[in-house]
């Protein structure tokens, strides 16, 4: 098979990803199970001309991967989807895992997206954070936000990825997307470019560092809505991580900083369903007077409580969605504890 046939294959199979991996078979990644395509094994010969495929339709120059050591870009594939891969060396060898990204934009209804973390769209300022471990479909859920304000009002939306993963038309909106290493070297000189834009909402892939961090903070308090994502696992991780981030004696002017700036944190993970397949689970916060305080004032413990009694607001805790997942036949009890943040009072919930 050439690399068209093979990714053909993953978009039948619906799957998340393909591994080009020297000693194995192709292997595609459905529904969180790998489903190895028959008995031919990978060889590095082999898999160096899946390699070179992939930079032919991709036009994008080989010697970049020579030079360093591993290349991370988004292609196309002509009435067959968009892809995002990283071409890496394991053993001596190259190898490659590809994203499979679908033409078109994502249905929130299908994925189970809520209404609360949808209407973060209506937000007009400041700073809103999706979060989770890789894999999780922050993507996703940012591209179905963005999508939602492109129709909804006029606007620039600047989004600055790396790569690229979904592609938006011009709606209502006007949307301009810049790809680290092709239109930009970096998020930080992007972002900052950005500012010089007459920019409405900003999507920035990642807030990786001090740089970016303390940019993204300060683009939100210009009056623009800035999309981020970190990879936390809970509303407070996520505060925590940017506090911690600047000198011990900047933190608190930053904590003062995100009170004013943070409008909604989500945080979301994958988790494995009766049915054989995935569904996505999240813990929603929407900041309030109460929880505002909470962050100027060093008191992130106490913001799963407001979460649990801010349901009217579209707030819900990791624990409370997967329990609902649970009781609603979704999910079996032993996922639910996995995946819970509180184990111990998990158990107690689920025996109730």
């Amino acid at each position: 098979m050439n690399i068209e046939e093979i990714l053909s294959i993953a978009i039948d199979k619906d799957a998340a990803d393909v591994f080009l991996v020297a000693g194995i078979p192709v292997t595609y990644k459905c529904s969180g199970r790998q489903v190895r395509a028959g008995d031919g094994i990978l060889m590095p010969e082999r898999l160096n001309e899946l390699i070179r495929e992939i930079y032919t339709i991709s036009r994008r120059d080989p010697r970049n991967f020579e030079r360093e050591i591993d290349d991370d870009f988004s292609f196309s594939v002509p009435k067959l989807g968009r892809f995002r891969v990283n071409v890496f060396r394991q053993r001596g060898s190259a190898a490659a895992v590809v994203r499979v990204i679908r033409f078109g934009l994502p249905d929130p209804v299908k994925l189970g997206i809520p209404e609360s973390v949808l209407s973060l769209a209506d937000v007009k300022k400041g700073l809103v954070l999706i979060t989770g471990a890789a894999g999780t479909g922050k993507s996703t859920t940012l591209a179905c936000i963005i999508d939602r304000i492109n129709n909804a009002r006029d606007g620039h939306i600047i989004t600055i990825e790396d790569p690229i993963e979904y592609i938006h038309r011009h709606g209502r909106s006007i949307v301009t997307q810049r790809e680290i290493s092709i239109d930009t070297p970096s998020y930080l000189d992007s972002l900052r470019s950005a500012l010089r834009e007459a920019p409405d909402v900003i999507l920035l892939g990642e807030m990786r560092d001090y740089d970016t961090v303390s940019a993204a903070i300060t683009a939100a308090e210009t009056g623009v809505l800035l999309f981020s994502t970190l990879h936390t696992a809970s509303v407070s991780n996520t505060i925590n991580r940017i506090v911690d981030v600047y000198p011990s004696d900047q933190q608190q002017q930053v904590k003062i900083q995100l009170s004013q700036i943070l409008k909604g944190v989500v945080c979301q993970q994958l988790v494995p369903t009766k049915s054989g397949g995935q569904t996505a689970v999240f813990e929603i916060m929407k900041t309030n007077t109460a929880i505002q305080n909470m962050i100027r004032e060093d008191k992130l413990h106490q913001i799963e409580s407001a979460m649990q009694t801010g349901a009217a607001e579209g707030m819900c805790t990791m624990d409370g969605s997967l329990l609902k997942l649970y009781r609603d036949g979704i999910i079996t009890k032993d996922v639910a504890l996995v995946y819970s943040v509180h184990y111990e009072n998990m158990v107690k919930r689920l025996s109730m």
